[in-house]
């Protein structure tokens, strides 16, 4: 009886600075990370420099719906009344999106026209969800006056999105791009302008922190579907571990080394117009070179996967890769330490120097990794967060003035 009064409560529930998140929004978060995962299939088939950008709009578009029902989760219970229900049908929205993303770019391959598919998928999610910010913003006129401006750049950005699917090539890329350029400006200029309102600084956190987690989980997934019928060969074995083993430095690497400082930072900030700055610029912004350096490094770890199953005899640990796949595998990994970097430089004010160094230490090792075998290949950049790890490890202090910055703010 409990659970139906909630479904059928007319008036939305208002968050309060201890809100946390609801199972209901990780149930949310499992859907879209699984959009995410799609992306690899798409740049996968096989990986070229202009699939790598086309997923990487894909990402872009992608990201800024999350964050929309990130910060209406923040605003009022998300499991509740009728947020609840529009959220249900913007999950079934996504997860049609995520079936035709890997066809994205292609036309013919069945009765149903993938790019418009997503591109009114991509619409229909984001009416529904500034209806449900409308609805949840209540009497606050200052965040109803916020929300009619972006819902300005937001409409907008939908004229160039369905140009873009209709024409398709290399008209659908740079229009796809100049759609996410307006929505993103427009959500940007909206929060100088009047200001969003970050109601509960706990959950803003760990909603980010577990979309992370899920993004590298998912990731994982993805790479072991994508193994098939060769699981059974010991090469590919290998690789599974590797893989397993970066994935678990990724998440060390944030949620020891990051996550906790700059977490303690924003839970500090008094509520008001600078919080939600400081949560746009260092969770919404610094956040998605995170996910996109997750999505990736599971990308190029598919590569060696798929290497590793057609080898020939005599070539256990698989042909070089190729540059893309190098770029994918090794560029993921130098994104998500830039992503790391960039959260602290904007929540704990500086990034500690030897994360800095490990970027270059990265980047130097790209072409390192182009030249040796595929299994090689991964094991030295696997090697290499290894040792970042231990090093971070054995000498805290690298993280040591982050956090008593935190405690100072």
């Amino acid at each position: 009886m409990t659970s139906m009064r909630h479904i059928l409560r007319l008036e939305p529930v208002l968050t309060g600075e201890e809100h946390r998140t609801t199972s209901f929004e990780i149930f949310f978060d499992l859907v879209f990370v699984f959009a995410l995962t799609r992306v690899i299939s798409f740049m996968g088939q096989p990986p070229t420099p202009l699939t790598l950008v086309q997923g990487l709009i894909l990402l872009l578009l992608l990201w800024m719906p999350w964050l929309t029902f990130a910060w209406l989760g923040n605003q009022a219970r998300a499991d509740v009344g009728l947020i609840r229900l529009g959220t249900l049908a913007a999950m079934a929205v996504i997860f049609v999106a995520a079936l035709v993303i890997p066809d994205a770019w292609r036309r013919g391959n069945g009765s149903v026209d993938a790019p418009l598919t997503l591109a009114v998928a991509y619409i229909v999610f984001r009416a529904l969800h500034l209806a449900l910010y409308f609805y949840a913003a209540a009497e606050n006129r200052r965040l109803r006056r916020t929300l009619r401006f972006f819902a300005i750049t937001t409409t907008l950005a939908w004229v160039p999105l369905v140009l873009g699917a209709v024409l398709g090539g290399t008209a659908q890329t740079l229009l796809w791009a100049a759609a996410f350029a307006i929505d993103w400006n427009g959500g940007l200029i909206a929060s100088f302008a009047s200001g969003w309102q970050l109601r509960s600084p706990s959950h803003f956190i760990e909603r980010h922190g577990l979309v992370v987690m899920i993004a590298l989980g998912e990731s994982l997934a993805s790479v072991g579907a994508g193994s098939g019928g060769a699981v059974t060969r010991a090469p590919v074995l290998v690789a599974g571990v590797l893989g397993f083993t970066t994935a678990a430095c990724m998440w060390w690497l944030y949620f020891e080394n990051a996550a906790s400082a700059a977490g303690q930072v924003l839970a500090a900030e008094p509520s008001g117009r600078r919080r939600s700055r400081m949560a746009t610029n260092t969770y919404s912004a610094a956040h998605f070179p995170l996910i996109a350096g997750v999505i990736y490094t599971a990308l190029g770890i598919e590569q060696v996967v798929d290497h590793l199953a057609h080898s020939r005899p005599g070539h256990a640990a698989g042909a070089p890769l190729d540059w893309t796949s190098t770029v994918a595998l090794y560029g993921g990994v130098i994104l998500y330490l830039a992503g790391r970097a960039l959260f602290l430089r904007l929540s704990v004010g500086s990034a500690p120097t030897a994360q800095l160094v490990s970027i270059g230490v990265a980047l130097v090792l790209l072409p390192v990794g182009r030249v040796l075998p595929a299994l090689g290949s991964l094991g030295l950049i696997t090697g290499f967060l290894v040792a970042l790890v231990c090093y971070e490890r054995l000498n805290p202090g690298t993280q040591t003035r982050a956090t008593s910055r935190a405690t100072a703010a």
